[in-house]
C-alpha cells in the first residue's frame, strides 16, 4: 500500500470522493484549490483524501474515502494520521477536519486520532446539499468540526 500525491496529470478519483461528499460540485471546488492524496494497492486506488489549506497555518481535511470492500480494515486511520503528518511536515500549526452528525464511525476515529470537538455548524448539509442525506438512520443535518494543534 502506498499514499501519494495525485499528479496534474491524473484524474481525481471521483467514485471514491463522491463516497464521503455526494456534491459534485463541492467536490470539484475543493479539489481545485487543495491536494489529492490517493491510496494505491496493487496500482488500484481504492481510497483518497484531500487536503485544503482554509487559514494562514491552517489546513482542513476535506474529504476521506476507502472504498466499500476495503473499508473496516484501518486504512482510514492511516490515511487520517498520513493526513496529519503531511500537515505538521508541510508547517501547519492546526489541522481541522468535519463529519457529519450522523456520521458516528468517523467522528469516532477522528478523536482517536487526536481530534477534539470545537464547533457545530447548524443546519450545513441542509442548507449546502439539494437532497436529504441520511445514515445510519439518523438525517445528517448539522457539520460537526473538530481540530488539533500540530
Amino acid at each position: 500500500m502506498i499514499i501519494r500525491e495525485l499528479n496534474d496529470q491524473e484524474k481525481p478519483p471521483m467514485n471514491l470522493l463522491l463516497l464521503a461528499d455526494p456534491s459534485i460540485k463541492i467536490v470539484e471546488g475543493y479539489l481545485a484549490r487543495g491536494k489529492c492524496y490517493v491510496v494505491e494497492v496493487d496500482h488500484e486506488m481504492i481510497g483518497v483524501y484531500v487536503l485544503l489549506p482554509t487559514r494562514p497555518e491552517t489546513v482542513e481535511i476535506v474529504n476521506v474515502a476507502v472504498e466499500g470492500k476495503h473499508q473496516g480494515k484501518g486504512l482510514g486511520k492511516q490515511m487520517v494520521l498520513d493526513a496529519i503528518q503531511k500537515a505538521r511536515g508541510n508547517g501547519y500549526k492546526t489541522i481541522e477536519i468535519g463529519t457529519g452528525n450522523s456520521s458516528i464511525s468517523q467522528l469516532a476515529l477522528y478523536q482517536k486520532c487526536g481530534f477534539r470537538i470545537t464547533g457545530i455548524d447548524h443546519d450545513f448539509f441542509v442548507k449546502h446539499y439539494s437532497d436529504e442525506i441520511y445514515e445510519n438512520g439518523i438525517q445528517c443535518r448539522d457539520m460537526i468540526r473538530l481540530s488539533q494543534d500540530l
